[in-house]
């Protein structure tokens, strides 16, 4: 089965893709949109190079090429339209339009190519068709694909991905990439007098980027890392690990980089027994998870995540629009319109995508917050702490609205 390499899913909930499944009020997002332009955003480059396979020659037109367009810039969306993802790239797709509507812009032309039938396909279909930027694909696995069609034509990716090892000079990760979590968080928590940290990982890439997140951050803020289990993904296997962490004690705060379903079974094990309550870390696949409030096992866990104080406008209008609450992740198409729709004040129509005004250390603002990308090509997002406490969930440490240095 392929990963995909979503925001808030990675691992997805019992491998199942998961909907916003939240309503909250709100109006039109047009107003959302005006002051995200008017926020003045911008974006950054790459040092290292990524591999990708041997580059194709540039492709022909297409048969189907669109016409000339001498009034606005051609930006191509690759997603799936078919098979198992198709509704989480027409969530993507649908996010374009509404980022479109919502700021009345007329010198974008977004056209969907379908990955579904094949990515290299797609992507050499947007070149030929004279697109100057890609956005997309939605799995970090189709990004050397598309790159390597994209690259001889000086064409950027900007990618669905959370996968940083797919970032390079001409590919950003847009998507919400998990070790920035885990590092707020570390640094929160210890600034609140943790110092001996544990870990349970679930086996394979998440965990392990989880692992490697843990160890950076405690080699930046301090604090020791008293021990850690790995678990294969399922209810006896963590509770099973949580029992050796236990056993070993020696800590004070726990990092379960898990769904939240899981980490409450993991945390009611680590608290049997009357054993000594410690703090509990989770990361960015607790947002939106209310189940956390009601376990009282929870009372006090922290995690880190973007905001959801634009989030709930941004779904309102969807399901206004479109009949259903999008999917988290539309999020990402919606502010890749935004980004792409600030560069665009100083770009001029059939020229290259200015990809230098993609590194700006000022950064953008989007339905997600402030955001940049660094020189590697990779996100950083501006984070919020919440804190379960007393049945709710808390915001307890606001995300920055900007970036200063």
């Amino acid at each position: 089965m392929k990963r995909i390499n979503l925001p808030f899913w990675a691992p997805a909930r019992d491998g199942r893709l998961m909907r916003g499944a939240r309503l909250f009020t709100g109006r039109n997002l047009a107003l959302v949109g005006g002051l995200m332009l008017a926020a003045g955003c911008q974006v950054i480059p790459k040092s290292d190079v990524s591999t990708a396979p041997p580059p194709a020659p540039t492709p022909e037109p297409s048969a189907t090429a669109l016409p000339t367009d001498s009034g606005r810039h051609r930006i191509a969306l690759l997603v799936p339209m078919d098979g198992d993802t198709a509704a989480v790239g027409q969530a993507i797709a649908n996010a374009t339009t509404m980022a479109l509507l919502d700021t009345s812009a007329d010198n974008l032309r977004i056209t969907t190519y379908d990955t579904s039938a094949g990515v290299s396909a797609a992507a050499r279909k947007a070149i030929a068709d004279g697109n100057r930027l890609i956005l997309g694909p939605l799995m970090a696995d189709g990004v050397p694909a598309v790159q390597a069609v994209a690259r001889p034509a000086g064409v950027p990716v900007i990618s669905f991905s959370n996968d940083t090892s797919v970032a390079g000079p001409d590919v950003f990760v847009i998507g919400h990439v998990p070790e920035q979590s885990v590092r707020r968080s570390v640094q929160y928590a210890r600034a609140r007098g943790s110092n001996r940290f544990a870990a349970l990982l679930p086996e394979g890439d998440y965990g392990n980027r989880a692992a490697s997140a843990l160890d950076n951050a405690l080699r930046d803020f301090g604090g020791a890392l008293a021990g850690r289990e790995s678990y294969a993904r399922g209810n006896t296997s963590i509770v099973s690990a949580a029992q050796r962490l236990r056993a070993a004690g020696g800590y004070d705060t726990v990092l379960i980089a898990d769904s939240a379903r899981l980490a409450i079974q993991a945390t009611d094990e680590l608290q049997r027994d009357g054993s000594a309550r410690a703090r509990i870390l989770g990361t960015e696949l607790w947002s939106g998870e209310a189940t956390l409030a009601r376990a009282g096992s929870m009372d006090g866990a922290l995690f880190a995540a973007v905001s959801d104080q634009r989030f709930k406008r941004f779904a309102d209008s969807y399901e206004a629009r479109f009949g259903a609450q999008p999917f988290r992740v539309a999020t990402l198409g919606y502010d890749a319109v935004l980004l792409t729709l600030r560069v665009a004040r100083d770009w001029k129509v059939g020229t290259p995508f200015p990809k230098s005004e993609l590194y700006d250390r000022g950064g953008f603002l989007g339905v997600d917050g402030a955001f940049r990308f660094g020189r590697n090509g990779v996100i950083e997002r501006a984070l919020e702490v919440r804190e379960v406490r007393g049945g709710e969930i808390i915001a307890v440490d606001a995300a920055p609205t900007g970036f200063t240095r």
